[in-house]
């Protein structure tokens, strides 16, 4: 099957094939596939754009380069925003692999990006990398200005299971000066990062 057919596939309605249709895309690939799939996170069709997304994320570390050029550079909210979860998709589809460094300080600038739909992804995708980068979600939450990205952190740390997330959150629930929405979403995280720290035991 060539390379055209399978990115036709990434548009076809069934999920089943769209999956089957990423794979394919990693196994055949050529020099062409990682810019081809960029030029889809543009697109309108979201299916098409999603499925872009996540055959980014079944590629792997390889892609990480050209996605955070165009988390950084792109001057489409939508194409950012697209590129903080296709990093989110490598972490999932490759656990074993370590985030690129270069992975890592795009999401951290990403954090400071104007728009919700790119700063919330970056903070997602930094909470599934997880305790590797705990250090750079907590400097964050306490330096950033933006009370969304602080409660997505928050979040974020609640569903990491690193222990080292129950002093902080602990602090900050008991911290009467903080903001009232941070101090109550820190209670929250604080109780879901307890449950989820069970649950790993």
């Amino acid at each position: 099957m060539t390379i055209d057919a399978i990115f036709e596939k990434l548009k076809h309605p069934n999920p089943n094939l769209r999956s089957k249709a990423m794979h394919e895309l990693a196994e055949a690939r050529d020099e062409n596939t990682i810019p081809r799939l960029m030029s889809i996170l543009d697109q309108e069709d979201v299916t098409y754009r999603r499925a872009a997304v996540k055959a980014l994320g079944v590629i792997g570390a390889d892609v990480v380069p050209l996605v955070v050029d165009s988390l950084l550079n792109s001057d489409n909210p939508t194409v950012r925003s697209s590129c903080a979860k296709a990093l989110a998709q490598i972490v999932v589809n490759h656990p074993e692999v370590a985030m690129p460094e270069e992975g890592i300080q795009g999401l951290k600038q990403a954090l400071n990006d104007p728009n919700p739909v790119v700063n919330i992804p970056a903070v997602m995708t930094l909470g599934e990398i997880g305790s590797p980068v705990f250090d750079l979600l907590v400097e964050t939450l306490n330096t950033t200005e933006n009370l969304a990205v602080g409660v997505a952190i928050l979040n974020a740390l609640g569903s990491m299971g690193d222990p080292r997330g129950v002093e902080v959150l602990t602090k900050l629930s008991n911290d009467e000066s903080a903001d009232p929405y941070i101090q109550e979403s820190a209670t929250s995280a604080l109780s879901r990062l307890e449950m989820v720290m069970k649950y790993n035991n």
